[in-house]
């Protein structure tokens, strides 16, 4: 909540109440402070306008902004990228990521690039939900309010989830997420990704954290529909190609919260199910399950099983242009699809699929119910109700029809279309 003293707000928690903090944020030409048990501790703050972030990723076609928050003395960066204009009251839908250390130390790592390429496929979801008409409903009558967003926060040694700087790293975001709404007049709604967990005082959650430090944190478990909105889609282009799940074999790349679910989920259909995990504990909780798992020093033998269909929902750049060739050389293989972002980094990867006879499902299609999820839990709230979940269920069932429709149009079509024209042609 917040409140204020000597006209400044003060953002406070309860976690910040048993350690004594307070925090709020002043802005001087371009730098923020936060005052921590009476120290004040700067943060450069950065506006990246629509010409520089299109130098960031060439493949920017709309304007977006980065708003970028630097702590002076820990070295942490938060990246908040959005389509929203500024003083637009938009939405800006995407979720908050406290980046992976392995993921950090890929070559070429920026959390500039990384937001707004995230941002760009956020958009992609959006686009997809004005296409299909796929949503919650009060996400659906404010659809042109939303744009797409995302949240990269960048940790140093020692401040990730779960270590001892893990709340200190928090609060400096949720000073930076009241920040951007007080300046830059739109409304970060952000939530679950990568990096979350509880923290270091064993009891709280990074989410519930942000939640209670910043309004546009949304607490909802947005695993769960996006699982379900690739589930339907799966079980709509699957039976387009002439499978019933039952009769499916499928291969699961990654078996994380959305992974799991949709493992859980085709159980439930008798559907032949193959993983490929990379954590050993999760794959021993697979393998329990009488379900054959293999670690990811095993992917090219496992895209070369005969399967019908791959679903991907892995940390990302699982279908680099080696896999991409390895899948199209798979006579099996029918369908590639799942949430995973940031999945090709080369995207003519597509045509290749296509042109090997595969039906590729666009990952921001597939993933989509995760972002009508968050923003349907905030905009509830700012009516002053309850989220009801099963709302969520029963729209990514509408994603099945939209399978089936556009795979046959896919398959049938003598223009060999890729999928995602397939799906505006029938949508």
């Amino acid at each position: 909540m917040s409140f204020s003293v000597n006209g400044k707000r003060i953002f406070h928690s309860a976690a910040n109440k048993a350690r004594g903090y307070f925090i709020y944020p002043v802005c001087f030409a371009g730098s923020l402070f936060v005052r921590v048990d009476n120290r004040m501790e700067a943060v450069k703050k950065d506006i990246i306008p629509p010409e520089k972030c299109c130098q960031i990723e060439e493949r920017l076609s709309e304007p977006a902004w980065i708003y970028r928050y630097q702590h002076e003395k820990h070295g942490w960066v938060l990246c908040i990228a959005t389509l929203a204009e500024p003083q637009s009251n938009k939405l800006s839908l995407g979720g908050f990521r406290i980046e992976p250390e392995e993921r950090a130390a890929l070559p070429g790592f920026s959390p500039e690039r990384e937001a707004i390429d995230l941002a760009i496929g956020m958009q992609e979801k959006v686009s997809w939900t004005h296409v299909t008409r796929v949503g919650g409903p009060r996400a659906l009558k404010e659809l042109d309010r939303i744009v797409g967003g995302k949240c990269v926060l960048l940790p140093s040694a020692g401040s990730r989830v779960g270590e001892p700087q893990d709340i200190e790293l928090l609060e400096f975001a949720a000073v930076c997420l009241n920040d951007v709404v007080e300046s830059a007049g739109f409304v970060p709604v952000t939530g679950q990704d990568l990096g979350h967990g509880t923290l270091s005082d064993g009891k709280t959650s990074s989410l519930e954290f942000l939640h209670s430090n910043f309004s546009g944190a949304v607490l909802q478990d947005t695993s769960k529909p996006t699982a379900e909105g690739n589930f339907y889609l799966l079980r709509g282009v699957l039976r387009a190609c002439g499978l019933e799940l039952e009769n499916a074999r499928v291969g699961l790349i990654g078996c994380g919260n959305i992974g799991f679910r949709i493992l859980e989920r085709l159980r439930e259909h008798n559907s032949t199910v193959y993983a490929l995990e990379a954590r050993e504990e999760k794959r021993a909780e697979i393998e329990a399950l009488g379900i054959s798992v293999w670690s990811q020093d095993y992917k090219e033998k496992f895209i070369e099983m005969d399967l019908d269909a791959l679903v991907i929902n892995a940390n990302g750049g699982t279908l680099d242009p080696v896999t991409v060739e390895q899948i199209a050389a798979n006579e099996a293989i029918k369908i590639v699809c799942g949430c995973e972002n940031l999945v090709m980094p080369d995207p003519s990867g597509e045509l290749v699929l296509r042109d090997a006879g595969k039906i590729f499902c666009p990952t921001e299609l597939c993933g989509m119910m995760g972002y009508l999820t968050a923003v349907e839990e905030y905009l509830c709230r700012r009516a002053g109700e309850e989220l009801d979940i099963n709302t969520l269920f029963e729209a990514a069932k509408k994603l099945e029809e939209v399978g089936e429709r556009a795979g046959r149009y896919a398959l049938e079509a003598e223009n060999q279309p890729l999928f995602e024209d397939a799906v505006r042609a029938v949508c």
